[in-house]
């Protein structure tokens, strides 16, 4: 299993994470490509060395020719669905937007679906965000664990005006991941909402991560220098073979009658999107001899009220069951096969043997059977046959 650990004593901004990522193996190429890929004309990406206290670091920077419009979560999801990026690599950009969008909505009072996105929708974030995701799916990672988040000191000027630090948008993030802090009195904003998006959603357990095998490093710059700390972000990749690890989770169910097929499928679609583990149906009876539907949705802890909140907004009904459980997983990660039709990505799993299983993605399988229209059984099997032909050290 590959891991990334970050060290965020210095701070993070979705730029420093995307520097990071680059530095540690991440091809420049393939980020330079991604404006285009996104859609936004005249956006440039540019890479150099500089300094940072002692430290070499690398420094990346999204140059935007022209304003940049307000957008919507809608078009930023929009925007990231034209991509054509791997389906983990859009599965985290998602995610991490609307936690972002959340946090906004919160701040501002508003909903989800009317909150503008100022900085954090605009080209540059754009990049960092979809970059950053992207880099951490190419580089084969699974886990992400970091330290306590240095958010700064003072006040830091944005769209709305002069602001204390952390911004309050990066304040609501960290507080609904329930990250650990550091308070040391460094100058100025080091944490932004878009760094702290990021790691709040890639990083599950805030825990030290478990013994791992270093295999790469990458150091990442700010735009500033600092006297105070070097202002970097470091990341380090590495490998384990963990075994199962023990998670708690949050059962939420409901019984409905009166719920159409239409309401079930987008809510499940939904709730995956809003940070839900897991939702599936299950066809029951119930009272006066009606056939119904039992919605099963397993959360993290820290999501289970929002997500309650959310079905009872979305669905019909007047009552939840929730419980607590503990859930197993195996260790897991994803990997890319190259057939003659295209590329299928595979989630493969570390089992307590020390062997690999390997199945298809869905949706990697299916993009590829419309386009090339061979069946989906014909290229699981073929997948499957070049993954197992790939060395193993």
């Amino acid at each position: 299993m590959k891991l990334a650990w970050f060290d965020a004593g210095s701070g993070a901004s979705g730029d420093m994470t995307l520097a990071a990522l680059v530095d540690a193996g991440f091809s420049f190429e393939a980020l330079a490509a991604l404006p285009a890929r996104l859609g936004l004309a005249g956006v440039t990406i540019e890479r150099s060395d500089v300094r940072r206290g002692a430290f070499r670091a690398c420094r990346i920077d999204v140059r935007v020719e022209g304003a940049q419009p307000h957008r919507h979560l809608k078009d930023v999801r929009a925007i990231l669905d034209r991509a054509g990026l791997p389906p983990v690599a859009l599965k985290r950009a998602h995610a991490a937007f609307t936690r972002l969008g959340e946090a906004e909505a919160q701040v501002h009072g508003t909903s989800l679906e009317q909150v503008h996105f100022h900085e954090v929708g605009a080209a540059d974030a754009l990049v960092d965000i979809a970059g950053a995701c992207l880099a951490l799916t190419e580089l084969g990672v699974t886990q992400v664990h970091a330290g306590p988040l240095a958010v700064g000191s003072g006040t830091v000027r944005a769209e709305h005006g002069v602001l204390p630090v952390p911004a309050p948008a990066t304040a609501r993030l960290l507080a609904l991941a329930k990250a650990p802090i550091d308070l040391a009195p460094l100058e100025g904003e080091r944490l932004t909402p878009t760094g702290a998006a990021l790691l709040t959603t890639w990083v599950e357990d805030w825990a030290a991560p478990p013994p791992f095998r270093v295999t790469a490093q990458g150091v990442g710059a700010g735009g500033r220098d600092p006297a105070d700390r070097p202002n970097v972000l470091r990341v380090f990749l590495g490998e384990t073979e963990a075994p199962a690890t023990r998670r708690d989770v949050v059962v939420l169910e409901t019984a409905l009658d009166d719920a159409s097929p239409q309401v079930l499928a987008h809510v499940a679609a939904r709730l995956l999107e809003e940070g839900a583990r897991d939702t599936y149906t299950t066809a029951i009876g119930m009272k006066k001899g009606r056939p119904g539907v039992l919605l099963t949705v397993l959360c993290d802890p820290a999501d289970a009220d929002r997500l309650a909140a959310f079905l009872f907004a979305q669905t019909p009904t007047i009552g939840l069951r929730r419980t607590r459980a503990e859930r197993l997983e195996l260790p897991r990660e994803p990997a890319v096969v190259h057939l003659p039709e295209g590329d299928i990505v595979l989630k493969v799993v570390l089992l307590p043997d020390g062997s690999r299983r390997a199945r298809p993605e869905y949706e990697s399988l299916a993009a590829l059977a419309r386009e090339s229209g061979r069946s989906l059984d014909a290229l699981a099997a073929e997948a499957l046959r070049a993954f197992d032909a790939i060395p193993r050290s």
